[in-house]
């Protein structure tokens, strides 16, 4: 029954997001919004409207732990399924600017996301600086969109509909809307309160619930639209909307599904800790795979669904107490930066001919972004491990040495915090007094 409920829960969630989609859109282009701003906010908002309403549902409910399994799991769900599973069917085409600013900005904001949960907790204030970084992100994809006719989405461009113009399609663009945040509505209740029965049927935590099958459901949309474009040739479309769809679930869904849990129940499950390395690990591997060669090879895709299967299995075993899913759970950070770290190897390795061809001012420039990318890693790990201070502190500490090899600002900011920590021991040594015979 559960199942039914479940099946019934995600039914209407689709088909509320598609009714939303279509007639809120009529009406902000009958209002006089051009079709670009009515795309990017309108038309993105409703293709992301079931994870965001399961997960605000979820939150209202204190289960903040289904709510944050649903926006993490969806984001590995996304990358490693939606992606490969695309790339299988014929390989994917990466634009340019895709690379140059949207990958970017999904990887900053995971390690945010990431550095916000590393206490196992989601604060007001965390979730306005997430909501904060996505309308800086808007404004500025606004602003880039409008520099050439050129730079709008295709998804928007094919989903923005033609504005009603009489007074009976106004009233049924606002019935459809309407009638799009109900279903949505009811669906997310449904599925949420279904999700919870399910986990407690099975005898496993929400958060496992949130992270497979909540995820996976919600993330239907954005595989069927990813794995048909593939199919029909469109091969520019999938990872464009996997980035979009994967920004709006860190920056929106969490900071939305925090802001209005219950005070102290915006908190993550023991179990759930695995999931925050592995969706920045999942953020972090698309800039190697879409450098080499501008495309998602279908060998790369196989490596996609190869890591999603082995996150799936680890994440059960997890759930299940079993002694080899709680020691990679215990190992997960090097775990999770050794397959990082030999998926950048391997791309650099496909890279070197090209490498060595380049000028010196491109390499200096590829050898910045390398030790820029490699000390704040190491600083968000040391930050990641500050319960317990020593290690923590010498981590961080390492980063910006490593940064200070490449960066003057970084070697001006050691020297302070070495003559600072210089002036403290001074200080030390003189509270104490002089040293008795």
């Amino acid at each position: 029954m559960d199942w039914i409920l479940l099946a019934l829960g995600l039914t209407l969630l689709l088909a509320g997001a598609e009714m939303l989609v279509r007639g809120a859109s009529r009406l902000a282009l009958a209002a006089g919004l051009s079709p670009l701003v009515t795309g990017l906010t309108v038309v993105a908002l409703g293709t992301s409207a079931p994870e965001l309403f399961v997960s605000v549902g979820a939150g209202l409910e204190g289960r903040f732990a289904l709510a944050a399994g649903n926006v993490l799991g969806s984001n590995i769900f996304n990358v490693f399924c939606v992606l490969g599973v695309s790339a299988l069917i014929a390989p994917l085409a990466v634009e340019r600017e895709v690379v140059r600013f949207d990958v970017p900005v999904m990887i900053a904001a995971s390690l945010a996301c990431w550095l916000a949960l590393a206490d196992d907790a989601l604060a007001p204030w965390e979730c306005a600086l997430l909501l904060a970084g996505m309308a800086v992100y808007t404004l500025t994809l606004l602003r880039r969109s409008t520099q050439g006719p050129g730079s709008l989405p295709e998804l928007i461009q094919q989903t923005a509909p033609p504005p009603p113009r009489e007074a009976k399609g106004l009233a049924l663009a606002g019935l459809m809307a309407t009638g799009g945040v109900a279903l949505l509505g009811l669906g997310a209740s449904t599925f949420v309160d279904a999700a919870a029965a399910l986990a407690a049927g099975m005898g496993v935590s929400e958060a496992l619930i949130g992270s497979t099958v909540a995820a996976a459901g919600t993330s239907l949309p954005e595989l069927a639209t990813s794995a048909l474009a593939a199919f029909r040739g469109e091969r520019d479309l999938a990872v464009g909307n996997v980035v979009g769809s994967n920004l709006f679930n860190l920056l929106v869904v969490l900071a939305a599904a925090g802001l209005v849990s219950p005070a102290g129940t915006a908190a993550l499950p023991p179990q759930a800790t695995f999931d925050l390395p592995v969706m920045a690990a999942a953020a972090l591997l698309c800039l190697p795979v879409f450098v080499t060669g501008a495309t998602i090879s279908r060998g790369e895709g196989l490596l996609f669904v190869a890591y999603f299967a082995a996150y799936l299995a680890v994440r059960v075993a997890i759930d299940l107490g079993l002694g080899w899913g709680l020691a990679v759970q215990a190992r997960a950070l090097p775990v999770v930066l050794s397959a990082t770290g030999l998926v950048y190897a391997v791309a650099l390795w496909r890279c070197r001919g090209s490498l060595c061809g380049l000028g010196d001012d491109t390499r200096r420039a590829l050898r910045r972004v390398v030790v820029l990318a490699a000390g704040l890693v190491v600083i968000l790990a040391g930050a990641v491990m500050l319960v317990t201070p020593g290690p923590g502190l010498a981590a961080i500490a390492l980063g910006l040495v490593i940064l200070a090899s490449e960066f003057p600002w970084a070697r001006a900011l050691l020297e302070r915090l070495k003559a600072r920590f210089a002036g403290l021991a001074e200080q030390l040594r003189a509270r104490k007094g002089p040293r008795r015979p």
